[in-house]
């Protein structure tokens, strides 16, 4: 498999806009706040992005065809670093930290577009921030981060939304935060990162996640080591 990887924190929004006019870049309407360590899914066909330093609880969402901006219903509580996945047709904000404070959440909230509400949901086991999360045959997968003490931990656990419930898989080998993380044939490719949150620790370690057989098996590490990244799965490949 060739691995690929960008380090853009929009790069799900950039992919969209290669989608629609290949080889090139043109501006769009620019978000109605400025922040950063967000979290960005598309959902809907529509970019959504939460979370952030800057700004409260705002969920703002982005209409590529329209090229316009709306807000939707805010999150429950002011969050940064946190993570968010699609799943069944919902937005899933798991973990990161409380606004304004450098205290790990082990908060889950699911927001329904049709009715534009949240919905808290069972929390994670490992509270954390800076944590990376996938989706893998309809289950949300949470994958290292920060925990207590800004310590790193390497907590993998998996949600079930049908039953609501959080259960143990195999740690992370090399526990880490500000990584990636991407899904490429039913497996899970956990990708760079730092240590305990300095940048000055990054790692080009990457480690694939076997489901079935319930273990990591060590792949060809990054030839930069880099933290505070993104990653996005494209045909096969990881960019």
């Amino acid at each position: 498999m060739r691995v690929i990887l960008a380090g853009a924190l929009c790069l799900l929004v950039s992919t969209l806009t290669w989608a629609a006019d290949v080889g090139q870049w043109r501006s769009a309407a620019p978000m109605p706040s400025a922040r950063s360590e967000i979290a960005v899914v598309a959902l809907d066909d529509k970019i959504h992005v939460v979370g952030g330093f800057g700004t409260g609880p705002e969920l703002e969402i982005y209409e590529v065809t329209a090229d316009r901006w709306s807000r939707g219903a805010p999150l429950p509580q002011s969050l940064h670093h946190t993570t968010a996945v699609t799943l069944d047709g919902k937005l899933y904000v798991v973990g990161g930290y409380r606004g304004g404070s450098w205290r790990p959440v082990d908060t889950v909230y699911a927001y329904d577009p049709a009715s534009n509400r949240w919905q808290q949901r069972a929390s994670l086991p490992t509270a954390r921030g800076a944590l990376a999360a996938v989706v893998l045959d309809g289950r949300i997968h949470a994958l290292g981060g920060v925990g207590e003490g800004r310590r790193n931990t390497g907590a993998h656990e998996v949600y079930d939304p049908l039953s609501d419930r959080w259960q143990a898989a195999a740690a992370l080998p090399t526990p880490r935060d500000h990584l990636a993380a991407a899904v490429v044939g039913g497996r899970i490719y956990v990708i760079g990162g730092r240590v305990d949150g300095s940048y000055a620790n990054n790692l080009a370690v990457n480690e694939e996640y076997d489901a079935r057989g319930d273990r990591w098996l060590k792949r060809t590490p990054m030839p930069t080591a880099r933290s505070g990244i993104a990653a996005a799965a494209v045909g096969g490949r990881i960019y």
